[in-house]
């Protein structure tokens, strides 16, 4: 039971640290890269499908996308999915290649992206203190239970906040990444 408290807390924690990873992926620097158009979504006959299962994404240079759609009369609605998005991207249509030009970063507008980064962070650390609290409580009934013995818990109790400790750092450490990657000129 303790080890399985202790593997699942940290399972949830992880995957705190993968959606925080997720979402400041999401959050755009000044360089090109195709990831920012994976949430992008596109009507495939009906349904919505990613767009990478509709074009091919290749990067043309430093600050430019390129999307190719598999299929010509998809180009329109492919052009439409990215500026639909939300992304502050403007796509221009040539022919059968969509070119997804990356608009440089303001000094002002750099300063509230790190603003929606710190958040995003401080929200995870919640989310992982959290965890903590709950695998604690556990702990506690556990004890009252007389399930474990109270050094058990003391040593679980320590284990645990050694693991919210190190997923804090890795937080901290995602943060000033991406910190570093929107300063980057």
């Amino acid at each position: 039971m303790i080890a399985e408290l202790r593997k699942t807390t940290e399972q949830k924690m992880q995957k705190s640290l993968e959606a925080l990873k997720n979402d400041l992926g999401k959050i755009r620097t000044g360089r090109a890269h195709t990831g920012i158009l994976d949430h992008v979504q596109v009507d495939y006959y009906g349904s919505m499908v990613p767009i990478n299962q509709v074009a091919n994404l290749t990067l043309i240079d430093a600050r430019t996308i390129g999307v190719q759609a598999y299929e010509k009369t998809m180009v329109a609605k492919v052009e439409k999915a990215i500026r639909d998005a939300d992304l502050g991207l403007n796509p221009a249509n040539q022919g059968d290649m969509i070119r997804v030009p990356m608009p440089s970063l303001t000094e002002e507008r750099r300063r509230e992206l790190i603003k929606m980064v710190k958040h995003e962070g401080e929200s995870a650390k919640i989310a992982v203190r959290n965890l903590r609290r709950d695998a604690n409580t556990h702990l506690k009934d556990a004890l009252k239970k007389k399930e474990v013995s109270e050094d058990d818990e003391r040593r679980i109790q320590d284990d645990i906040q050694k693991l919210t400790d190190r997923f804090v750092a890795e937080i901290d450490k995602a943060l000033v990444d991406k910190e570093k990657d929107l300063m980057a000129v």
